[in-house]
């Protein structure tokens, strides 16, 4: 599918004793800013209000009825500041906005501070903030509180502000299918699908008997089968596994494709085993990592919740995510730990290409039966950890920032791993533990806390658990 190009509403504030003039070059850099970082932009017409800017509370009201008109055109509002620009304007104008809406506020100039080029957009926008925080209007600011559209800390801006829109846009409308019950000595997995969603997540759960009997319909030489095949030797290193495992392997990974399109799944979470080992020999492992590297989020072991989290993430990092036990100690350093999985990592989040094994965890007592495990080691890169849990009506998220680092994991390590260095590392597992958060974390690429936060406390409305 084409990759949906992000779009903002521009709204540029007046305030009549201000120096308008300012607007006509505020919109010309404004769509130039938004052009420049591969965004599409919507401005009202000019001749529709005096310069284009919005002022009185009439003026506001024909920008909020050109806003009704391009519904599902923009994903956010850019609310800029010219001038000191007024409140009541921006308050008709933007209180059914529906989206996210960054306030800039351009800075002034110490030889422009006469009244015909003086801004005053400093002041200016806490009057906007102010009234908007009465009418309980949500809104999103970055240091630094004025900043140039043409600026590198605007840019900076502007990136984050559009992780915050993919984030509120695609967890407000989530579709996750749970394939499969909670394995029965898994209580660490549970959650409660009412209160997922009275916060718009739809879980869609299919018993995994269904799935087997889609899996038995199909035909060893179906087209889409025989491209799953290649579509695996071309992901992964399968050159180990026995050919009958690898076609059923296929099978899975075709019924699960049949799914997603059919109803329309954003994630999926899968009981991943003892089944799958009894009739089939297999671990669905790489399946899951080559979906969320094809940007469907998929966790194992029904964590659904865990595919929450890895689902926003990936929407404000537009890149794969994990699902990890915190697993071991990294010897005596208490900063860093070894996050790993049997093997549904993402390839584009490994070192080096995986190899497709027989999973250890099985084949200790069934050999032969676990073939799906995408061994290796997860790469260094500067990451986001975060999980959530459904409790008494409340979804709840913690989030963190750490690094994976390069530092050896020993031969005999099974799965995919990594050593994660986080600091105060410690006081941070106490602070999970104690708030019953599960074994498992999710980890995405980048430092994206600061977005996560911003998205979930003022739009998404979740509640988060501090960490320190």
């Amino acid at each position: 599918m084409e990759k949906r190009k992000m779009t903002f509403a521009l709204y540029f504030g007046n305030r009549g004793f201000m120096p308008e003039t300012l607007i006509t070059a505020a919109r010309a850099e404004m769509v130039q800013a938004v052009t420049a970082c591969g965004y599409d932009a919507l401005l009202l017409d000019e001749q529709a209000t005096p310069f284009g800017g919005v002022e009185t509370r009439a003026d506001g009201r024909r920008y909020a009825d050109w806003l009704q008109v391009l519904r599902g055109r923009f994903d956010g509002v850019i609310l800029c500041m010219p001038n000191f620009s007024d409140e009541n304007g921006a308050v008709a104008a933007l209180r059914d906005a529906g989206v996210p809406i960054l306030i800039q506020a351009y800075p002034d100039e110490l030889d422009k501070m006469d009244f015909a080029f003086r801004r005053d957009a400093f002041c200016g926008k806490f009057s906007i903030e102010d009234v908007f925080h009465q009418y309980r209007i949500p809104f999103t600011v970055f240091p630094p509180h004025v900043v140039h559209p043409l600026s590198a800390a605007f840019r900076c801006q502007l990136h984050d502000f559009a992780a915050v829109c993919r984030v509120v846009r695609g967890m407000r409308r989530l579709t996750i299918g749970c394939f499969g019950a909670r394995t029965t000595a898994f209580k660490t997995v549970r959650f409660d699908e009412i209160t997922l969603q009275a916060h718009g997540i739809t879980v869609e759960s299919f018993d995994l008997s269904a799935v087997v009997h889609r899996i038995g319909q199909l035909q060893d030489d179906h087209a889409a089968v025989t491209a799953k095949i290649e579509r695996l030797r071309d992901y992964t290193d399968v050159s180990h596994v026995p050919p009958a495992k690898l076609l059923s392997l296929a099978k899975l990974s075709v019924v699960l494709d049949d799914y997603i399109a059919e109803y329309q799944l954003d994630a999926l979470s899968l009981r991943c085993w003892e089944e799958l080992q009894s009739w089939y020999g297999i671990a669905p492992c790489v399946l899951l990592g080559e979906l969320n590297d094809r940007g469907i989020v998929a966790s194992c072991e029904t964590d659904l919740c865990s595919a929450i989290s890895m689902q926003a993430m990936k929407l404000a990092s537009e890149q794969p995510t994990a699902c990890v036990d915190w697993n071991n100690n990294y010897g005596e350093d208490e900063d860093k730990v070894i996050l790993f999985h049997c093997g549904p990592i993402a390839e584009s989040l490994m070192a080096c290409r995986g190899t497709v094994t027989d999973h250890k965890m099985f084949s200790k007592n069934q050999p032969d039966q676990g073939w799906g495990s995408d061994e290796g080691r997860i790469r260094a890169f500067p990451m986001t950890f975060s999980n959530c849990k459904t409790e008494d009506g409340r979804l709840t998220f913690y989030i963190g920032e750490g690094a994976f680092t390069e530092d050896v994991i020993p031969d005999g390590f099974f799965g995919c791993g990594g050593v994660a260095r986080i600091a105060n590392l410690q006081q941070i597992l106490l602070r999970i533990g104690r708030q019953g958060f599960r074994h498992h974390t999710t980890v995405g690429v980048g430092r994206m806390k600061a977005i996560l936060e911003e998205a979930f406390r003022t739009y998404l409305k979740y509640e988060l658990f501090e960490l320190e």
